[in-house]
């Protein structure tokens, strides 16, 4: 399978169902996988999620509508899958930077969101990753966590692990997970968007008081490695993991957060998938 013309596909399907709900398992299957692995990928390919890319595509098409066609804001909103004229006007606002009643005089604001179209890249894919799939039980971990974007969590995550360790390694030594979480962007129930889209933690394996319990359940998952804790190092894993390994995976990715397991000088990043 080409993932780069089954993208385009699901960009193709997309454009010709805005005005529907679209379903993800129907996108899912232009890529073979689940949804969770779907939307992995085209975020990570795309440094956006798909429902921010429906999203702004919709209200790209809307602004047009407004002004070419004079449309009544009720009917533009149901037309793009909203639930009342307030959370769409809500939403053309955060992406415009005007109200839909201003879009006869202030035409020139409308903002355009174009297609996405999907090139296969002509320089050579990261090297082969070496990786084992392995069994783990349920944890059970202690830890704090910051907010952070797909942007900016390769600067976030080492300065916070730093300011972590300079508060806490005299009393607990250093800590044994880190841990990605991804945000929806767009809580479906009102509309809005949350600008900080990721979390990253830091957690350890002890109880410690003040600290927030995570409990991760027990799952397969793939491993791979790096002889350090480096965050130059561990990024640069995760791109191949990114790049060259999940476009063309075989496996259907869990909805679990990653873990990277750091001990005895290694650094394992983990990821987990179905049965």
């Amino acid at each position: 399978m080409n993932v780069y013309h089954a993208l385009n596909e699901i960009i193709e399907y997309i454009e010709q169902h805005l005005t529907d709900e679209i379903s993800y398992s129907k996108l899912a299957t232009f890529l073979g996988t689940n949804e969770y692995t779907m939307q992995s990928l085209f975020t990570l390919l795309c440094n956006i999620s798909i429902a921010d890319y429906i999203r702004m595509r919709r209200l790209s098409e809307a602004g047009f509508d407004i002004y070419k066609f004079n449309y009544k804001v009720i009917d533009v909103a149901i037309k793009y899958q909203y639930e009342n004229p307030t959370s769409f006007s809500r939403a053309f606002e955060k992406f415009h930077g005007i109200k839909p009643s201003q879009v006869k005089s202030l035409p020139e604001k409308l903002k355009l969101y174009t297609k996405l179209i999907f090139v296969e890249p002509s320089s050579p894919l990261p090297d082969k990753i070496e990786y084992s799939i392995i069994t783990q039980d349920e944890l059970t971990l202690y830890g704090k966590y910051i907010l952070t974007t797909h942007d900016t969590i390769s600067d976030d995550a080492p300065n916070f692990c730093k300011t972590m360790l300079d508060e806490y390694y005299s009393a607990y030594g250093g800590f044994d997970y880190g841990m990605t979480v991804y945000l929806n962007s767009l809580e479906n129930s009102n509309n809005r968007f949350l600008t900080k889209n990721y979390e990253y933690w830091v957690l350890y394996k002890d109880e410690i008081l003040g600290f927030d319990k995570v409990v991760i359940p027990k799952s397969k998952w793939l491993k791979f490695s790096v002889s350090s804790y480096s965050a130059q190092d561990i990024h640069e894993l995760m791109l191949k993991f990114y790049l060259s390994f999940l476009p063309s995976c075989k496996y259907n990715l869990k909805s679990l957060p990653e873990l990277e397991y750091y001990h005895d000088g290694v650094t394992d990043f983990l990821v987990a998938i179905e049965d």
